[in-house]
């Protein structure tokens, strides 16, 4: 490879697809990532966003499609000749060796002197904020400072591009928040392309450059963290990426992006049109809502309302997290309530109460209704109100 291409880290996948006999883990996708970006795929368990890790590091031959690497086809380069380095979930570390050994386990199967590993692993450690720690053994180390040494040990070998599967998974909360913070500085520091894998929105929103959002071996968006939390193309990302309601309803009017909706037993509902909305009357669409855009409002306020019946309250330190029950369809409702209400006003909530909630148009999104039921995120389950409204057979859903 010629000097230029030696600096460029870039990784463009081309028609890639990846099959293990009849199962088509991931299906023909072509994707750009730029040279020096952190860029993270977001998905659950099992969307085959590790399969595409392991394709780009070599571990796995695509079933079709190519791989280039700084622009150069990487097909027939072996694992240890391409420019990555993998960290990978349970980290890999030698638990006998020391830090320094571990860190200079790579550059001494590449023949490099004991002086110059030493200088190399020295320098890394302090890049870490691990300075003094190489004679330690793995063992006397805490989690936070084993992820630290993973990290350098992958970068001792100079990659271009660097593969992380996972590698937050099994540290405790305040940790995980902590080493977020930890990679994203490393990574500036380095201008070393970064490839995160993970099923944590927070991970890829708080520390990415941009997230491919994956389900069933296909990309259902690739944006900045901010659009697809602000301007989700498909249900499933709005679904998957934060929390959301989710309201159906038909088309009225097209306002521009603004579309009047007929929300059946809802009343009339309004929101910007998101990708794939047919300006046509009548498309059965889905409204996403999010619970922070929801606010408590006088029973005759203007703009789209509808009344609900608080089912639990749940304090959660800034905010309070309301599950309501709307009136008129029987579906579940989720309203966080931030510093905008009064301490008084947040004890008084209870169960029972018959509160009005509305929210402002240009906050809710319009996508087409899809079928993709919402995810509770803390359990994975398919919420209450999506099983009924199934059983039903969709019966809220008001007539053409």
């Amino acid at each position: 490879m010629d000097s230029e291409a030696t600096m460029d880290g870039s990784v463009r996948l081309e028609e890639v697809v990846m099959r293990f006999g009849d199962f088509t883990a991931i299906d023909r996708t072509t994707l750009e990532i730029g040279s020096g970006e952190f860029f993270s795929f977001l998905g659950p368990s099992g969307c085959g966003k590790t399969t595409l890790l392991n394709i780009v590091s070599g571990f796995l031959v695509p079933s079709e499609g190519q791989v280039f690497i700084g622009g150069e086809p990487v097909a027939g380069v072996p694992v240890n000749r391409r420019p990555t380095a993998m960290i990978f979930q349970n980290l890999a570390l030698f638990p006998l060796m020391t830090v320094f050994e571990n860190i200079e386990f790579g550059l001494e199967v590449r023949g490099v002197g004991r002086k110059q590993r030493r200088e190399v692993s020295e320098r890394l450690l302090a890049l870490v904020a691990l300075e003094g720690s190489g004679p330690k053994r793995v063992t006397e180390l805490s989690g936070g400072q084993k992820q630290r040494v993973a990290i350098a040990r992958a970068l001792a070998v100079e990659p271009r591009v660097l593969l992380l599967d996972e590698p937050l998974s099994a540290l405790d909360l305040k940790l995980r928040q902590h080493m977020r913070a930890e990679l994203k500085a490393i990574q500036r520091k380095t201008g070393i392309t970064f490839i995160y894998i993970t099923h944590d929105q927070g991970e890829a929103l708080t520390m990415s450059d941009r997230v491919a959002v994956m389900s069933a071996g296909r990309i259902q968006q690739v944006a900045d963290p901010m659009t697809l939390y602000r301007a989700p193309a498909t249900g499933f990302v709005a679904a998957f990426v934060g929390e959301n309601n989710r309201l159906e309803a038909r088309v009225i009017d097209v306002e521009g992006r603004r579309l009047r909706l007929d929300g059946g037993a809802l009343g009339e509902l309004s929101g910007h049109a998101g990708e794939g909305v047919r300006p046509g009357n009548g498309e059965r669409v889905a409204l996403y809502v999010r619970p922070e855009h929801l606010r408590p409002v006088a029973a005759d306020a203007a703009g789209p309302r509808f009344e609900a019946r608080v089912e639990g309250v749940h304090f959660e330190g800034a905010w309070v997290m309301l599950e309501t029950r709307l009136t008129a369809s029987g579906e579940r409702l989720r309203v966080q309530l931030g510093h905008e209400v009064s301490r008084q006003s947040a004890e008084s909530l209870t169960v029972g109460q018959q509160l009005t909630f509305g929210y402002d148009p240009a906050d809710a999104v319009v996508l087409p209704f899809d079928g993709s039921p919402l995810v509770d995120q803390a359990t994975g389950e398919v919420m209450e109100s999506e099983r009924s409204a199934a059983s039903a057979g969709g019966a809220h859903v008001p007539p053409a």
